[in-house]
């Protein structure tokens, strides 16, 4: 099981230097090469503690596409607090539920992968634990159109509800660009089309305000950190409204099982929400930089990823191997890994952080040599997982100090890549 800290003022937080020269000793004494990835479990523990005791005891379901490594969704979802998993593409899913044995896995996305679907309409294991996700009836007749109802066991259907704010008669749109079903009448109007079809049986409603969960309110200047928790307070006023009224029609035609909402950004605000029955929650585990600017929480950094120097091609600078990890989203310099020891080092802005090299400059450059080591802190967390095979796992002797207890596979160390 992981460890538990109730440290009031951790390492992280009250020395970042010692932390992560304890990160990089215990990696360098384990001997693994750079570009590595190294997972703090007792910072993985406090921020799993804190998701949980700010959900105020709804569940959490952990969103996979926030962490991509097996072994840490298996043994979070084994934990007090935690339900389920919200997957982000179908194989994945029936990966998870049977390798894992994970029995409740929703599917955060509709999809149109044939061979998912006729593994899952094959797999009677699978059908009983995997939801799909829809907001349309194309996506009903294209899994109609892979294996026909009646040669294969109904299959669970949850209803993508589109969460964002609208104004102005819907002229306005605040938040993502995900679902067609925003209304009562639109969510009842498919919900009737699923109840009525041979081949699905309607378990469950996601909705996901990502206006709240994915926007920080204490990234920029005060007027327009105000006019975003506005925003956020009463798109939630308006959600809960509204989700209320969809549920209560919904579960007046079908039996939900689940029904999920929700982010790292907006947990307490999800959890409010009494129609609710877990929150998805996934990338304040690993604790990303992105979260720096939000003013209710501050995960701590739990994952983090050297790369090694290889050159100093002039004074104040030196270049690292890899670095262009770049996150998903508008792009901008909050989608940049950042660097975070030695303390004091920024990219170059001709060139930021590049496909096979990062030159950065700053006062510790000059004291760097060729193979000494720089750490980053990720913007999202999946994303980063994706390049890389394995993750080491640190732990702390008796003493405090940090060591690898183990090095476990990420899902491209295992082979998989889903999206």
């Amino acid at each position: 099981m992981l460890p538990r800290t109730d440290q009031p003022n951790p390492l992280w937080a009250s020395d970042p230097a010692r932390y992560w020269a304890g990160i990089d000793a215990a990696v360098r004494d384990a001997g693994l090469d750079a570009p590595v990835l190294a997972l703090d479990v007792d910072a993985l523990a406090h921020n799993s503690a804190d998701l949980v005791a700010r959900a105020n005891g709804v569940p959490i379901r952990i969103a996979s596409k926030s962490v991509r490594v097996r072994h840490v969704i298996d043994e979070l979802s084994r934990r007090r607090g935690f339900g389920g998993v919200l997957a982000y593409d179908l194989a994945e899913a029936i990966w998870l539920a049977t390798t894992s044995g994970i029995d409740d896995v929703l599917v955060g996305y509709p999809t149109t992968r044939r061979s998912a679907i006729a593994a899952l309409a094959g797999d009677d294991e699978a059908a009983s634990r995997v939801t799909v996700l829809v907001d349309s009836v194309d996506q009903l007749d294209l899994i109609d159109s892979v294996c026909t109802p009646g040669r294969r066991a109904p299959i669970r259907v949850a209803i993508d509800v589109d969460a964002s704010y609208r104004l102005l008669r819907g002229r306005l749109h605040i938040g993502v660009r995900r679902s067609p079903v925003h209304s009562r009448r639109d969510a009842t109007a498919l919900a009737r089309i699923i109840v009525r079809r041979t081949g699905f049986r309607l378990v469950g409603v996601m909705s996901y305000e990502a206006q709240v969960a994915g926007m920080a309110d204490a990234a920029g200047s005060a007027p327009r950190n105000r006019a975003v928790g506005l925003m956020q307070r009463r798109s939630m006023a308006e959600l809960r409204r509204r989700r209320d009224r969809v549920i209560a029609e919904l579960r007046s035609l079908a039996d939900l099982e689940v029904v999920n909402a929700g982010g790292t950004g907006s947990i307490e605000d999800t959890a409010a929400d009494p129609s609710i029955t877990d929150i998805a929650a996934g990338s304040g585990l690993f604790g990303g930089h992105l979260f720096d600017g939000y003013s209710r929480f501050r995960p701590a950094p739990a994952l983090a990823f050297g790369l090694d120097v290889v050159r100093r091609p002039a004074a104040g600078i030196v270049t690292c191997a890899g670095g262009g990890w770049i996150a998903s989203g508008p792009p901008g310099a909050d989608r940049l890994p950042k660097p975070v020891w030695p303390q004091g080092l920024s990219y170059l802005k001709a060139e930021a952080a590049g496909e096979v090299q990062t030159p950065l400059r700053g006062p510790p450059a000059d004291r760097l040599r060729v193979g000494d080591r720089v750490w980053f802190r990720h913007t999202k967390s999946g994303e980063v997982c994706e390049r890389a095979d394995a993750v080491a796992l640190i732990e702390r002797d008796d003493g405090g100090n940090p060591r690898v207890r183990d090095v476990v596979p990420t899902y491209r160390g295992e082979g998989k890549c889903f999206l």
